[in-house]
């Protein structure tokens, strides 16, 4: 379900022994990402009986089972300026986005 990069598996690592209070408990979601549709995130937050988990490094991951099963396997990587994450499949076509937000193409979006 989850790939994590050495550089993204160490970040998370630091994160949690420099927050000792934090959950060890990640959820990957979309949020709305504007013209270019929603963007892959994750948030600090205790997986339900609704999701597919999976226990990296000491780390449960979580994302709904319906998320999971349109977008499939998750990598996390980090990069300078932060989490990248992409998923196996696309959650959203972006060649049916209208981009009226943004007036063009969304050929920037790509």
């Amino acid at each position: 379900m989850i790939t994590l990069s050495e550089s993204a598996s160490k970040e998370l690592a630091s994160f949690f022994a420099s927050h000792d209070d934090a959950k060890k408990s990640i959820r990957v979601f979309f949020a709305p990402g504007g013209c270019c549709g929603p963007v892959a995130s994750m948030a600090l937050d205790d997986a339900s009986d609704s999701d597919e988990t999976e226990v990296l490094d000491g780390i449960t991951f979580c994302m709904q089972k319906d998320l999971y099963e349109k977008v499939g396997a998750v990598s996390v990587d980090l990069g300078y300026m932060g989490f990248s994450i992409t998923t196996e499949r696309p959650f959203a076509d972006p060649g049916q986005s209208s981009c009226s937000s943004c007036g063009g193409s969304c050929s920037s979006c790509h």
